[in-house]
C-alpha cells in the first residue's frame, strides 16, 4: 500500500492517463485522414503513444490496490515495454524508409528503451525492498516521463508543430519551416504535384 501522498500522486498519473487513452484514439482517427508518413512508421507512433499511457495506468492502479507491491507491475511494463521497442527497432531496420526518417524512429526507440530499462530496474529493486521510498519515487517519475512520451507521439499523429528543442533549433536555423518541411531539400521529399516546387515531408 502506497503511502499517503503517494498515493494521490499515483492516482492523479493514473487519472491523466485514462483520459489521455480516450483522446489518443481521437488523435489516430484524425491522422488517418491526413496522414503523410509510412503506415508503418504512423502505427508505430500510435501503438507507442498507447503503451506509454497503458504504462503509466496500468502501474498507478495496481500500485493502488492495498497491499500490492508497485514493484510488480512496475517491472512486468517494463519488459513489456523493452520488448516493444526491441521489435520496433528490428521492424524500422527491415524498413525501406530514407534515412532521416528511420533516425527519428530509432530516437523515439532509445528514448523507450531507456525509460522501460529504468522501470524495469526500480521495480526490481523495489520488489527486493518494499520500503525503500526512493524506489517508489523514481518509479513515479518514469511514469510521467511515460506520459510525456505519450503526448508527445500523439501530438505528432495530429500533425501539430513539433515543440521539441532540437525541431525549434532547425526552424531557427532555417533548416525546417514551422509546418516541418525541410528547406533544404532532404533525400526522401517529392515535389508536390502543381508545379508549384513545395516540398511534402514523408
Amino acid at each position: 500500500m502506497l503511502a499517503g501522498s503517494y498515493s494521490g500522486l499515483f492516482a492523479g498519473i493514473g487519472t491523466a492517463s485514462a483520459t489521455l487513452t480516450g483522446l489518443l484514439f481521437v488523435a489516430v482517427s484524425v491522422s488517418e485522414s491526413h496522414a503523410k508518413s509510412h503506415p508503418v512508421v504512423r502505427e508505430f507512433r500510435a501503438a507507442a503513444a498507447l503503451l506509454a499511457f497503458i504504462n503509466a495506468l496500468a502501474v498507478s492502479l495496481f500500485g493502488l490496490v492495498p497491499g500490492n507491491n508497485i514493484g510488480y507491475p512496475a517491472a512486468v511494463l517494463g519488459v513489456v515495454g523493452i520488448l516493444f521497442a526491441a521489435a520496433g527497432l528490428r521492424t524500422i531496420a527491415a524498413l525501406a524508409a530514407p534515412p532521416r526518417v528511420r533516425r527519428r524512429q530509432v530516437v523515439l526507440i532509445t528514448a523507450l528503451l531507456l525509460m522501460f530499462g529504468v522501470e524495469l530496474a526500480y521495480g526490481i529493486a523495489l520488489i527486493g525492498n518494499p520500503n525503500r521510498i526512493s524506489n517508489v519515487a523514481a518509479i513515479g517519475d518514469v511514469l510521467i516521463v511515460s506520459l510525456l512520451i505519450g503526448i508527445a507521439r500523439a501530438w505528432e499523429l495530429v500533425g501539430g508543430w513539433n515543440a521539441g528543442i532540437w525541431s525549434s533549433l532547425a526552424v531557427l536555423g532555417g533548416i525546417r519551416s514551422r509546418h516541418g518541411v525541410d528547406l533544404q531539400a532532404p533525400d526522401d521529399a517529392e515535389p508536390v504535384s502543381g508545379g508549384s516546387g513545395a516540398v511534402e515531408p514523408s
